[in-house]
């Protein structure tokens, strides 16, 4: 995938786990740090149960994505704690 569909698929995919997770965004930035560090985790997470990682710019890439940015997510806010806004 290119650096640009990977951008797009960090961003979709870490807002989509920040409102699962926290109900408001982190931030443009770190929705899309968070989603692309999703996406290499759940491709890793899925691989370990036997399916496929990322594949493409495609809807089971987003939902791959998403679930390993929702961990990731959750482990950010275990370390960091939750700020009041």
């Amino acid at each position: 995938m290119s650096i640009l569909a990977w951008l797009l698929l960090g961003l979709i995919a870490g807002f989509i786990a920040s409102k699962l997770v926290n109900r408001t965004g982190s931030g443009v930035l770190l929705d899309i740090v968070l989603g692309i560090v999703g996406a290499f985790v759940g491709g890793w997470l899925f691989n370990q149960f036997g399916s496929s990682g990322v594949s493409g710019l495609n809807l089971y890439s987003l939902a791959v994505a998403t679930v390993g940015a929702v961990v990731i997510l959750a482990l950010y806010h275990l370390i960091f704690g939750r700020r009041a806004l």
